[in-house]
């Protein structure tokens, strides 16, 4: 495991989950983040990612670090920045401070995973083709062509990153350990969006 930081800046985002080897633009606006990103550009350019819950100030417990990659700031005052994803965590505490956003102490070790080379061939033609179907039910359109040039973890990842689902889905995908795993719980997420509109329709597959 290599040396990342046991404590850290988060920045809570309801929807929004990523992961090791993708990138995620943010927009960011609000002072708290604002001073996050001007910090830890300043320090080691270091961040977490985690999911809001609905209510109050709680976050889901597994989040992703990531470094940002390209950093501008614009001249109404916001900072546009890169993040490329490292290594997920689990969230152990939140530390006091004094400043406008929170920080916590992490720990990577359930997701060395992350930092191994993809291991093995595994074949995810039957995701894909359950997932253009449910993205064009969806009226989403993507460059599969394009996608299917990724490595299997990268392309699993970005698909669970921007497929059309609910937030506790997107947290399952994140916290699901290996890549089969992933797949497993991706494709039984799109299985069930599918047969719920096989049903509304009254379709017959």
């Amino acid at each position: 495991m290599k040396l990342f930081p046991k404590q850290i800046p988060v920045f809570p985002l309801s929807g929004v989950i990523y992961f090791p080897k993708t990138n995620l633009p943010l927009n960011i606006f609000e002072q708290r983040y604002i001073d996050l990103v001007n910090d830890v550009v300043k320090k080691d350019k270091f961040m977490g990612m985690v999911q809001s819950k609905k209510e109050g100030q709680e976050i889901y417990k597994v989040g992703c670090l990531g470094k940002i990659s390209d950093f501008k700031k614009s001249n109404d005052g916001r900072i546009l920045i890169n993040l490329t994803g490292l290594v997920r965590f689990e969230v152990l505490k939140e530390k006091e401070n004094a400043k406008l956003y929170r920080e916590f102490n992490v720990n990577y070790d359930k997701f060395n995973i992350d930092l191994k080379k993809e291991e093995g061939t595994v074949d995810t033609t039957l995701l894909i083709d359950k997932a253009k179907t449910f993205f064009k039910r969806k009226g989403l359109l993507l460059n599969w062509i394009e996608l299917n040039k990724l490595e299997n973890l990268q392309k699993i990842n970005t698909l669970s990153m921007i497929a059309p689902i609910a937030n506790e889905e997107k947290q399952k995908l994140l916290e699901a350990i290996s890549l089969k795993e992933k797949i497993k719980v991706l494709e039984n997420i799109i299985d069930f969006y599918l047969h719920e509109v096989d049903f509304n329709t009254q379709t017959i597959q």
